[in-house]
């Protein structure tokens, strides 16, 4: 693949030790996800902290006082952007059928049909007719919740070479107490946790050519890598366009990433999104009051997309230490490398001058990899097939349980640790685990050292 060309750490000015380039902050606490870009002036820091302010603070029931902040819901999962990001950092599974899924989502098609091309081509499926494209497990009062999701656990045990066990927990869902009558069979379902926020500007200026250059759908390497893009739908361009944001890349911006959360996750109406998540059947959402038209406004959003886009990465740690470099050595070796590109160069944006020409190292191609059976949803989202999910950045991995200790990994947060994490992947990335599991325990503890200083 030709991300492999950029697999090395030091050229082209770059400094792994600043995966964010001159972005990057020096911080390993609690806090580390939340800092805005260091590279920022102090005059433009406002903007970062008046978007943090919109993104931290909850929204309320209209009509309320807080003009600037009513119109939740009518249905939804969330009050705030942050009840999700937590921290700013990842979300995390519910630990068992008793406990509320607070930062996981869970979204909703119907399989597709030839009359269903256009809503496909822009939307990525089907929503279901009743409960829309992601199950609502919170209303205002008057409005019906959609169901509350409960999740159960099977688990196995993985023997490693040298014989150490690990248990590995697949969850299955249940929507228990539809409010809207049963679904139906056909219903096809995906849970999804929150991703972390750091790094999102940079990502989405890494050049089209760079990620469409890295794609080899036909494998024509024979290196086992078959990485390639999706095609989503961009409703500001009003045109198909590179997908890269999203558990499987559904999303071509962070501007409409963002518009899509506030809609979808809080039910607040925006420019891109102006309409309330309503269906047909749920009478007492479309009859409820609305916060505005649209509820968050374009000044609004526009705070909230800075603050997002200029969220940094957090430094390197504990690159010295000789587990690290070995980690590393083997984390290229087994064939990480392959999906986890190291590093990448940013474009240019006259809108996003701090963003702009930095060498970044996000471990990530930005493409689609059938992750294998164990892994898949069977749910496709635009061109992504139910067996494949986005690459997604390692940058800030290793403090993801210090900003929130919950945290979890992959996209429904199944793995409790990074280990975990690494057992669970098959298809593409069946040979790279499998070196993993092949490792002497020195070997695992450096891959993990190296990792965990992402």
């Amino acid at each position: 693949m030709a991300a492999c060309g950029q697999s090395g750490d030091t050229d082209a000015g770059g400094d792994p030790a600043r995966p964010g380039g001159e972005t990057t902050v020096f911080r390993a606490d609690r806090e580390a996800y939340s800092l805005p870009a260091a590279n920022i002036p102090v005059a433009e820091r406002d903007r970062f902290f008046v978007g943090n302010a919109f993104f931290k603070q909850p929204w309320v029931i209209a009509p309320a006082s807080t003009a600037a902040r009513d119109g939740l819901g009518p249905l939804y999962n969330t009050n705030t952007c942050q009840g999700c990001h937590i921290k700013d950092g990842r979300g995390h599974a519910p630990r068992g059928p008793e406990d509320d899924a607070l930062s996981m989502l869970v979204r909703l098609s119907v399989p597709a049909t030839e009359a269903d091309a256009e809503m496909v081509g822009k939307f990525g499926a089907v929503p279901h007719p009743v409960y829309g494209g992601q199950l609502q497990d919170r209303g205002i009062p008057g409005v019906p919740a959609e169901g509350r999701v409960e999740v159960r656990y099977d688990t196995r045990t993985v023997t490693l070479a040298d014989g150490t066990g690990v248990e590995l927990r697949e969850p299955r869902l249940r929507i228990a107490g539809p409010g809207y009558g049963e679904p139906g069979d056909d219903l096809m379902t995906s849970a999804r946790v929150a991703p972390p926020m750091i790094g999102l500007g940079l990502l989405g200026l890494i050049p089209e050519a760079d990620i469409r250059a890295a794609a080899d759908p036909g494998d024509a390497d024979g290196d086992g890598i078959s990485g390639r893009a999706n095609t989503v739908w961009d409703f500001a361009a009003d045109r198909a366009a590179l997908g890269r944001f999203g558990w499987k890349a559904g999303q071509p911006t962070v501007r409409q990433q963002a518009a899509a959360a506030f809609v979808g996750d809080i039910g607040l109406t925006s420019q891109r999104f102006p309409t309330a998540n309503c269906t047909a059947a749920q009478t007492a959402c479309a009859e409820a009051p609305n916060g505005g038209e649209p509820e968050v406004s374009a000044e609004i959003m526009d705070e909230v997309v800075f603050y997002s886009r200029h969220l940094a990465v957090p430094a390197r740690r504990d690159m010295d230490d000789p587990r690290v470099r070995e980690g590393r050595r083997l984390f290229m070796a087994s064939g990480c490398g392959g999906c986890h590109t190291p590093r990448h160069t940013t474009g240019h944006d006259p809108d996003a001058p701090y963003l702009s020409g930095q060498t970044i190292y996000p471990y990530t191609d930005l493409l689609l990899h059938d992750m294998g059976e164990g892994l898949a949803d069977h749910r496709p989202e635009f061109e992504a097939g139910g067996r494949e999910w986005r690459t997604p950045p390692l940058w800030g991995v290793g403090l993801a349980k210090t900003v929130s200790p919950e945290a979890g990994f992959l996209h429904d947060g199944r793995a409790r640790d990074l280990l975990e994490a690494v057992l669970w992947h098959g298809g593409e990335a069946a040979a790279a685990r499998d070196e993993v599991k092949d490792m002497s325990e020195n070997e695992r503890e450096a891959l993990m050292a190296f990792l965990r200083s992402l």
